[in-house]
């Protein structure tokens, strides 16, 4: 089993805004979206469902960064 260093505290990732080069902000799983019950769900059973092919097999956890300054979203994928 592989855990993710961002969602259990072991690191933090800092990324700056390609649009308007400020911080931006981690706003938590990408999964955690999809839905009311998402946060509540398996992680590995909403990875086969998350549609990207290689977060399951490929031990990704894709987090939504967001930019306070211009809401720019990115998607970055951490290797548990």
């Amino acid at each position: 089993m592989t855990i993710c260093p961002v969602c259990n505290g072991l690191y933090e990732m800092f990324i700056m805004c390609a649009n308007c080069g400020e911080p931006m902000i981690e706003s938590g799983r990408l999964m955690d979206y999809y839905d009311n019950y998402s946060p509540y769900m398996d992680i590995d059973l909403m990875k086969l469902e998350d549609g990207y092919p290689d977060t399951y097999s490929g031990n990704k956890c894709p987090h939504l960064y967001r930019c306070p300054t211009c809401q720019h979203d990115h998607v970055l994928f951490i290797k548990e």
